[in-house]
């Protein structure tokens, strides 16, 4: 994944700002800290080198929960509503729609890999001293925003990850789960412009 990316980056015309949430935020970690320089800034989305294992395991558990997949989108967002039963609003069939795939047997699946999950499983901890050593390694602008509510990030975490990271913003979303754009997206979307509006500022000064 973090080759995958560097490749991609390359190929921009310039350095863009990365926005990783879970997942995303780590691979773009690892990217920056490995491969810099990369990008002009990052963001991390509810995700510190070191994380909860409680919370990372309710995840994993979850997606692989319907191996056989669903019969109907009804089926899945049920099975979404449980999951994350804060959320008042369930997920139309419309917006599941582009998160579910049919593989010909008339049976809907998640988009990802199942074969993705094991991997995560067996040795997801054994990347954290990596993950680590790259953060120490972050010169660009840095944002965190976590989750108050959230299980795969801590108080512990957060500041193991400012230590290591010490010019990086941290602003907490306060109700939002590890799922924060989805919890709260108008919350997400303005510490996000914020940031990047900061950003802008900056270079101009440069």
């Amino acid at each position: 994944m973090v080759g995958d990316l560097v490749a991609v980056t390359r190929m921009l015309p310039s350095p863009p700002v990365l926005v990783g949430a879970s997942m995303g935020g780590l691979v773009g970690l690892a990217a920056e800290g490995e491969h810099a320089p990369l990008f002009r800034a990052l963001v991390l989305v509810d995700v510190t080198p070191r994380w909860e294992p409680r919370g990372v395991d309710r995840i994993l558990t979850f997606m692989r929960a319907h191996p056989h997949g669903f019969d109907s989108l009804d089926e899945a967002a049920a099975a979404i509503g449980a999951y994350l039963p804060h959320r008042a609003e369930r997920k139309s069939p419309e917006r599941l729609r582009a998160l579910l795939a049919d593989h010909g047997d008339g049976r809907l699946r998640w988009h990802w890999d199942p074969r993705l999950l094991d991997e995560l499983m067996r040795d997801s901890a054994a990347q954290q001293p990596g993950l680590m050593d790259a953060a120490r390694r972050i010169g660009i602008p840095t944002l965190l925003i976590s989750g108050g509510a959230s299980d795969v990030v801590s108080r512990a975490t957060i500041d193991e990850f400012l230590a290591l990271v010490p010019h990086a913003r941290h602003v907490l979303v306060p109700h939002a789960t590890h799922m924060i754009a989805g919890d709260d997206n108008v919350a997400f979307t303005r510490h996000v412009m914020q940031f990047l509006q900061t950003l802008q500022a900056q270079e101009s000064l440069q």
